[in-house]
């Protein structure tokens, strides 16, 4: 096998954004709002906003998807929880683009927290075969299930690092929906670990509620948009390498959320040479 380029670190957009919100004095009246700031230009876009709103009965704490597929949220308080209906903290799943009353709040002064995880908690992963999602007959590893550089975590335990040249298209390896584009920064490397969120990469959502993830993606490189329906095969981004990586290559991972917990799992892949079998590694070798 040809020269191993350096795998990449976890990216910190697998996870759960965290999005905080202090609720100072609210102003009375119906429409009264509060709402959490949006990310900075250097920042990933965040997925879900935070909204209190007072109607005229107390503080409401409603989450709005930003997102065009499904998430979960968990509001929380920081210190003491403040009296709550539903009771802090407090689940909800929202829909695509939706919003959802989490729960309201029965003091004004609290300082809260949404979590947030991409995904439908009930999703039912289906035995699929994957389609090779590049656009080069050239395969090459260079991190599998369980590599100990960074695939050590549930987010990424099951993902793949396929090394690839820049410009390489990148292709639907199953049809879905687009639920998330990120192509905004540019640059990468091992030099900082500020970096880890600065991945561009497409998340796409199957009818089975999981969802792959195609990432470290070239600045402007998407090739569709948030909410756009794609069929399998179908070229959706160029390969880059953005982000904290060492090399050019494309992080593949198939991800469910497991209940506020996102974790990839396994999948077979159809690949240049035919069917893919992928396995652990032993003690973080390949």
């Amino acid at each position: 096998m040809p020269a191993r380029p350096a795998p990449s670190a976890p990216p910190a957009w697998l996870g759960r954004l965290l999005l905080a919100m202090v609720i100072a004095a609210l102003p009375a009246g119906a429409g009264a709002a509060a709402t959490g700031a949006g990310a900075g230009e250097g920042d990933p876009a965040p997925l879900a906003r935070l909204e209190i709103l007072d109607r005229g009965a107390g503080p409401e704490a409603w989450a709005e998807n930003l997102l065009a597929g499904p998430v979960e949220v968990l509001l929380r308080a920081i210190g003491a929880a403040p009296p709550a209906a539903p009771a802090l903290p407090a689940r909800a799943t929202v829909p695509a683009r939706a919003r959802v009353l989490v729960s309201r709040i029965g003091r004004a002064d609290a300082q809260l927290v949404l979590e947030v995880v991409p995904g439908h908690p009930g999703a039912r992963p289906l035995d699929v075969e994957y389609a090779w999602p590049l656009g080069s007959h050239a395969l090459r590893v260079s991190q599998g299930w369980g590599g100990a550089f960074s695939h050590r975590d549930d987010e990424n335990r099951h993902a793949v690092d396929f090394a690839t040249p820049e410009g390489t298209p990148v292709l639907a390896a199953r049809e879905g929906v687009v639920m998330q584009v990120e192509d905004r920064f540019a640059g990468g490397g091992l030099g900082s670990t500020d970096d880890t969120g600065r991945a561009n990469f497409v998340r796409i959502l199957h009818d089975d509620g999981t969802m792959a993830l195609y990432a470290h993606l070239a600045p402007a490189g998407a090739r569709v948009r948030a909410g756009e329906r794609v069929r399998r095969g179908q070229r959706i981004a160029t390969s880059g390498n953005t982000g904290y990586s060492g090399g050019p290559h494309l992080h593949f991972a198939i991800q469910a959320n497991r209940g506020l917990r996102l974790a990839s799992i396994p999948f077979r892949m159809f690949g240049p040479g035919g069917l893919l079998r992928f396995s652990e590694a032993a003690n973080g070798v390949e």
